[in-house]
């Protein structure tokens, strides 16, 4: 019973870093870019809206100037691998260090921010606001919240890489050779991918920040392996998947899943230091299942040639 009273928050947690998973599956699926810089950017859109909120800005415009912020960061990772020719994994990681000290002075030198209140008055945030104009509780608002925004998100998503430039970029990932063979600048559309990737990642942070009332540099440590293991979990759920839409609701339902499971494992009583190795694990294990599945194939193929052949292969 405790286990299914704290779904509802898992759910909504889920779709909320949904949003940041569906910027990683653009680089690690789209892309083909295992990009670092998203545990930078997911602690910097933490870290600008809870300023801008508590410094009395208007949430919505403090969940813009995030997404601004990590496309910018998104902008430095892909300079520095196309122009500059750093390898992608280096040029994350330099960019992801950068943003740690930039997180801090965002924070005013501080490791976090809470937003709970200021002049004597509660802070207001998007779930404030939703729970104001609907009467919902404070946990439902937050569902509201994070479905509206992944909505929205999966929509324009879907939309543009439809679109001309969305159908480079998804070709450049395929066969870069190729697609710079017919004349497309790939380094602009990885520099493109890499922009909105890190946008919607800043956007999650922001909106995690906002339900959870508070920033904290330290927020996005684990977001490139939380983002991975959603997308497998997603991909093992929706094995069939095949349009773009499924994929990018496979995605989010991924995130969804994990969530519930490390739920149901902390309410088990896992200690909570466990957690990233909980994931690691999550994630070694899917990312395997191809080649167990091909070995345990070809056991069943050389047991049945046995069969055939008497005992001979």
């Amino acid at each position: 019973m405790g286990i299914l009273k704290n779904l509802p928050d898992a759910i909504s947690l889920g779709i909320l870093w949904g949003i940041m998973c569906l910027g990683v599956y653009i680089t690690f699926k789209i892309l083909d870019i295992a990009d670092l810089t998203v545990d930078g950017t997911f602690a910097l859109g933490g870290c600008i809206t809870a300023t801008l909120v508590v410094s009395g800005v208007n949430p919505i415009l403090s969940l813009i100037a995030a997404t601004l912020a990590g496309m910018i960061a998104g902008y430095v990772t892909g300079f520095l691998h196309t122009k500059l020719k750093i390898p992608a994994i280096l040029a994350g990681i330099l960019t992801m260090l950068s943003l740690y000290s930039i997180n801090l002075k965002v924070l005013a030198g501080k490791s976090n921010l809470a937003m709970p209140q200021i002049g004597g008055g509660n802070v207001k945030t998007v779930i404030d606001i939703i729970t104001n104009l609907t009467g919902l509780s404070n946990r439902s608002a937050t569902l509201v919240f994070g479905i509206i925004i992944a909505v929205i998100c999966m929509v324009v998503l879907y939309w543009f890489f439809g679109t001309e430039i969305g159908s480079a970029i998804r070709a450049t990932g395929n066969n870069e050779d190729m697609v710079r063979a017919l004349g497309v600048n790939t380094d602009t559309m990885k520099i493109i991918g890499l922009v909105i990737s890190n946008g919607l990642v800043s956007l999650s942070g922001a909106m995690v920040a906002q339900s959870q009332r508070y920033g904290d540099v330290g927020m996005g440590t684990g977001t490139i392996v939380i983002g991975l293991a959603s997308i497998i979990i997603g991909e093992v759920i929706l094995t069939h998947a095949r349009s773009f839409k499924t994929k990018l609701f496979s995605v989010v339902l991924g995130s969804i899943i994990y969530r519930v499971i490390i739920a149901v494992v902390l309410r088990l009583g896992m200690n909570p230091n466990d957690l990233k190795l909980l994931t690691a694990i999550i994630v070694a294990l899917a990312l395997s299942l191809p080649i167990i599945k091909s070995k345990l194939n070809m056991r069943k193929k050389i047991k049945i040639n046995k069969e055939i052949n008497g005992g001979e292969v």
